[in-house]
Order: structure tokens, then sequence, then C-alpha cells
């Protein structure tokens, strides 16, 4: 995890920068003069730390947790896996056009238990962020992510899919290629998976971009994540011809967790470190992971016929409306 004065701090964690530049002159202060012990005062500025980012994060707006979600320092889904799992061996292509570096995928063991991990990947410095076209997805991304999936399922191993997506690629060759096939056709696919899938939205979860690989028998949020059918920013270009209204946007979309879970649309939502899973790799990882070994200990008790047929059901019935 990057530490200050690398970690990169948004509007709303200035604050936060603040008591950390305190540290510092209280550090150069014990450097210089050795005689003064300024140890105590360290440690309640770290405890006063803490305690502001769980404030702040208790407090957000929809527009602050969406800003949260895209945190340059927040972790992707290699570093989830890097820290959940043991042995993992990625694996390339989609066996028909070529390997989408924006969809990752491969088997690790979790705790001994063999489990087939997929979700999109994005940059941690601009190189790498143009390189895995910052998490969008082409075509063959997700029939790559079919591809693992199927595998899997030959195998008898469990799926699962880590979401964190602006959206699929909206280029004329992802068009070409058959973008929105290619997301029909896994959304298809998921829901005869005779293995449990498990689904969490670590980050962005934005329209057919996620749900591409995104039906699942268990679908969990990250605390400070959201998920609905359109960026904020869009969504304002659209409605209002201007980006201005992105924050009124992300409040009437409702596309927080809680309003998720609310609304049935997710099966639970994950608490991250205060502050953020930006500020803890290790504990948002290893939050995660307990949910996943519970979920899965809790599926694989079901038939793969009657976890099909449940699965089915879970999301026919999403959704409600009044006439």
């Amino acid at each position: 995890m990057p530490e200050y004065p690398n970690r990169q701090f948004l509007d709303f964690e200035k604050p936060i920068k603040e008591l950390y530049e305190q540290i510092d002159q209280a550090k150069k202060l014990a450097e210089k003069n050795s005689k003064i012990d300024y140890s105590s005062n360290i440690q309640q500025l770290e405890d006063h730390i803490v305690n502001k980012r769980k404030e702040i994060t208790d407090h957000l707006t929809p527009w602050q947790r969406v800003q949260l979600s895209r945190h340059p320092d927040r972790p992707y889904t290699l570093k989830y896996i890097d820290k959940m799992t043991t042995n993992f061996t990625e694996l390339f292509g989609d066996r028909n056009v070529k390997d989408d570096k924006a969809m990752v995928g491969g088997f690790g063991l979790l705790d001994g238990e063999t489990v087939m991990f997929i979700g999109q990947q994005k940059g941690t410095n601009t190189k790498q962020r143009q390189l895995r076209n910052f998490g969008m997805a082409n075509p063959e991304g997700y029939r790559k992510a079919l591809r693992l999936m199927r595998l899997a399922e030959k195998f008898d191993k469990p799926i699962v899919t880590l979401i964190d997506t602006p959206g699929a690629f909206p280029g004329m060759e992802a068009e070409e290629r058959g973008q929105s096939e290619a997301i029909a056709r896994n959304i298809y696919e998921m829901f005869k998976l005779k293995v449990p899938v498990i689904c969490v939205i670590i980050g962005e979860g934005a329209s057919g971009g996620a749900l591409g690989i995104g039906v699942g028998d268990k679908v969990f949020m990250m605390e400070n994540s959201w998920y609905t059918v359109i960026s904020p920013e869009n969504c304002s270009s659209i409605l209002w011809r201007s980006w201005d209204f992105k924050e009124t946007a992300a409040e009437q979309l409702k596309l927080t967790s809680d309003y998720m879970s609310k609304f049935k649309l997710v099966d639970d939502v994950i608490p991250e470190p205060p502050g953020g899973a930006h500020w803890d790799y290790n504990a948002a990882a290893e939050t995660l992971k307990s949910f996943i070994k519970k979920s899965l200990v809790e599926l694989k008790k079901i038939s793969a016929e009657k976890r099909i047929s449940m699965r089915i059901e879970k999301f026919e019935k999403m959704g409600f409306w009044t006439e």
C-alpha cells in the first residue's frame, strides 16, 4: 500500500493529508531535538487519522463514493487476487482474436481450494492504463472470460468474478466485432453454469460492461463501489447536455451499495477499512476473502440443478414497479 507522501488525496480527504503533514513536522522536530519525546504526539495524530478516515466515509455523498471507487490508490482485481490467493496462474486469450488486457483471469488457490478468478483490471500508471484500456474490455475480453468460465466448469471449479469497469469499450471496432453479442452471450451462458458463481463489484460497476461477468449465485458489492446502468457523467450529459450535473445524477441514480442492497439487486455489502479499501489492502482483501469462502461453503451444499434454478429465479425477481 502506498504511503504518504506518495499517496494521492481526493478533495474531501484533505483533512487527512493535513494530519499527515503534522506528523511529518513532528518527526522533523524529533530529529532536530532528540531530548524531547514526540512519540505520544505522533501516536495521537495517527489515531486521529483513523478516526478522521471513518468520519469522512460515514458522511459521503453518492458522488463522493463514486470518486472513492475510482481512487488511484484503490486495489484492483490483480491486487485482490494477489492478497487472497496463492499459486495464481493467469490464462490468456479468447482463442479467436487476441488477448484483452482489460480482462484478466486464471486459477488460484483460495486457502487450498482451486478457484477460477476473472475480472476487469485497470492500470496503476499511465502506461498500464493505456495497456489495460482503463478497464474497458473489448468483445474478445468477454469471450476470454466465457472461455475461462467453461474451463472452470469442465474441471468442476467455482468461479469468482471481480467487477471494476466504467463500461465495456464503446469504440467502433468493438461494435464491429460484436460487443453487444459477446456481453449477451456471457449473460445467457452464466445462468447455465453448473459450478458456484460469486460476483463482486469492487469498484465501478457500469452497465453491460459489469453485467458481462455479473450473473452469479451471489452478488456482492464493496462498501465504496457503485453499480448502475450508466456513469453519473454520461447520465448528466444525456439529460442536461453537460457534465456539470454529475453530482445530481449520482444522487438520482441511487447507485451506491446501500441503495443496491435495499433494492435487493445485490445480496450483501462488504465493509471496507475506515476511509476505504485503498487505506489497507490486506484488511480489504481479508474481508472479501471471508465473504467468498463462506458463500462457497453454502453454495456447495446445493445441487447444480437447484443452483441454476435459484440463480434464474433470483434475477427474474429483480426490480419493482407500480401501476
